[in-house]
């Protein structure tokens, strides 16, 4: 995939068919829904005398139900079969679900109608771990946050054209139900026809005994999916959003209406404003990431979500038009445009958290185990969904409206967010990273590709300023143990960067010899474990730009655990605020601009045994060149 395009995967038969299979499938399921809730919204007294508000956070409820019953065996299915076969299947099944489905719209049967929202999430579910687990199966390292992206946008391009196509269609006069009847079983049959080009994807355990007690399976997946802490803790937080949305999303058919006064055009066009949000947060992640897993996104993402649900709660209450309107009519009232604005960016920061949390599961977690993985995520995901709607309807009974359930939502996501975030400080460690390249600094990097995706290594860098360790740790697709002076690593508010980020504090023998042989035991640990180490054998910050002497100590490192060593240099990073050097620092970074341009330049590895303070020093002076 070009680097500059992740839309050309969609010209290519290991991701098009797939593609549109998903495509298919997540259209089929919200025009199908959203006819549904919307028939119930505007026409309900030619279906149930049952409260309106209850079946609208019922009906997603029963749709996510089954994830939860039956992930685990579908995670074991997936690992254990073929995946475009069971593919095929599932999309068998989805044909056989929207003829039940019909048979309900044509003989008004509410009750054969939410059965077949229940059977449209078994369909799901057995789908969802196919769909993670193909893309690692199909893609390179370097398009999966790319594919991520596309299939995200995908899916919710999807959600939009379904509920649009949903709500619109069902109220058509006098043949509504019976498009909806139609076109469901055509997309479901399309979605077979896409099926069948998915290109042979080999079963990751085909000897695997299926255990078909989902309660049992249940437990030992997600048992075994909480042995990775950053996987289980991503799996949480992928959850966390899922709950969210679920929320925020059954509120908007009587949002529309009630607080609004539209019409089913006002509801639709909520719902397309955050499924664009949703599509448009997706595909930016990849250029925002750099083509690579980067997971400080999610703390950015989970930030906006935050700050626009606060401000969807405050454009609600000062919305105060009561009267009754179309689309174009709510377009015209004073405080329409600001709620749409705050639906969007919900979406767009929706999308910029979630796309690396998957990328971040799809990576790390077990290859053998991949799918009851995602089974396991999918487990969460539906448990959360369903606390989501039994508390949406907990706080409609207690009186809340329908803005205060958006307050509520936004200020526990602020909370769960700093939860999760302080149990796995990686998170805030790359955004801090992440913040620093695309706000001070504009930074370039060469060759960094050449960073192992896997196993230990030694890197060694120039030491230029007190932030090369974040600079670089942007750059790298792998957490990165960082060893440096102990001074340095003590200073107030950096010390606590340093020490989330595992650095090791390392001292000069004459002057604290027990703390330099403990950081030699830690690095050759942390190298053991198959971690990247980083030193910069320099020992100190340079006072005018030029590259001090590489000491010895590389050598002892190297002497204990002979792993491939990596030479990197800093370019254009001296001058700024945090270097160290004679006259003013602000003068210095002034005279420099407020967003200078700087460089990573990675070099090839080097054996062990062809490494020296001497050869890696000339590298890395090869590396960084005349630019200081």
């Amino acid at each position: 995939m070009s680097q500059s395009n992740q839309f050309s995967l969609l010209g290519q038969r290991r991701f098009a068919p797939f593609f549109w299979t998903q495509f298919l499938g997540a259209l089929n399921d919200n025009v199908f829904k959203t006819a549904l809730l919307t028939i119930l919204t505007y026409d309900a007294l030619n279906w149930t005398t049952l409260d309106t508000g209850l079946l609208n956070n019922l009906i997603p409820g029963l749709f996510i139900l089954p994830f939860f019953l039956f992930s685990a065996t579908a995670g074991q299915l997936a690992d254990k079969m073929e995946k475009a076969r069971l593919s095929r299947y599932v999309k068998l099944l989805e044909i056989v679900i929207m003829c039940i489905a019909a048979y309900g719209w044509m003989t008004h049967h509410l009750w054969l109608l939410v059965a077949a929202v229940a059977g449209m999430g078994i369909h799901s579910t057995l789908f969802g771990p196919v769909k993670y687990a193909y893309l690692p199966q199909q893609l390179k390292p370097q398009e999966l946050v790319g594919g991520n992206g596309v299939i995200e946008m995908g899916t919710f391009v999807g959600i939009l054209l379904g509920e649009i196509l949903g709500a619109v269609l069902v109220v058509n006069k006098p043949y509504g139900l019976e498009i909806i009847a139609a076109i469901t079983i055509g997309f479901a049959v399309l979605g077979w026809l896409a099926s069948l080009s998915i290109p042979l994807s080999p079963a990751p355990a085909p000897d695997l005994k299926v255990n078909w007690n989902p309660f049992s399976e249940t437990v030992r997946n997600l048992r075994f999916s909480r042995g990775n802490r950053p996987v289980f803790l991503s799996m949480l937080g992928n959850s966390w959003f899922w709950f969210y949305g679920a929320i925020m999303l059954a509120q908007f058919p009587l949002y529309a209406k009630n607080y609004l006064h539209g019409d089913h055009s006002v509801f639709v066009l909520l719902l397309a404003i955050f499924s664009i949000g949703i599509g448009a947060g997706s595909l930016l992640c990849e250029r925002l990431s750099g083509h690579k897993v980067e997971i400080g996104l999610v703390p950015f993402g989970a930030i906006g979500l935050s700050v626009f649900g606060l401000d969807l709660y405050f454009a609600s209450v000062a919305y105060t038009a009561t009267v009754a309107v179309d689309m174009n009519g709510f377009l015209a009232q004073h405080g329409s445009l600001r709620i749409l604005f705050d639906c969007l960016f919900i979406g767009i920061f929706g999308g910029l958290y979630i796309v690396p949390l998957f990328a971040l599961i799809q990576t790390r977690c077990d290859p053998q185990h991949i799918s009851r993985t995602i089974a396991g995520m999918n487990i969460l995901n539906s448990l959360f969904m369903v606390v989501a709607a039994l508390l949406a309807m907990v706080l409609l009974r207690a009186g809340l409206s329908i803005p205060q359930i958006f307050l509520t939502t936004a200020i526990l996501n602020a909370l769960v967010a700093a939860y999760i975030f302080a149990l796995v400080p990686e998170f805030l460690m790359r955004f801090l990273a992440w913040m620093l390249i695309h706000t001070i600094h504009r930074v370039r990097t060469i060759n960094a590709e050449l960073i192992p995706k896997q196993g230990a290594a030694v890197l060694v860098c120039n030491h230029v300023s007190y932030v090369d360790a974040i600079v670089i740790m942007a750059a790298s697709p792998r957490p990165i143990r960082f060893v440096m002076d102990h001074r340095i690593f003590k200073i107030p508010l950096l010390s606590w960067i340093f020490r989330t980020a595992k650095a090791i504090p390392i001292a000069p023998g004459k002057e604290d010899p027990w703390l330099m042989e403990k950081a030699y035991v830690d690095i050759a640990q942390a190298l053991h474990e198959g971690d990247l180490v980083c030193i910069f054998p320099e020992g100190k910050l340079t006072r005018d730009g030029e590259i001090n002497e590489f000491k010895g100590g590389v050598m002892k490192i190297l002497e204990r655990s002979p792993v491939p060593v990596l030479p990197m240099a800093l370019r254009g990073l001296w001058g700024s605020l945090l270097t160290r050097g004679s006259g003013n620092p602000f003068h210095r970074s002034f005279k420099r601009g407020l967003f200078s341009r700087l460089e990573l330049a990675v070099g090839t590895p080097m054996a062990a045994q062809d490494a020296s303070p001497e050869s890696l020093q000339q590298r890395v002076a090869d590396l960084r060149g005349a630019w200081k």
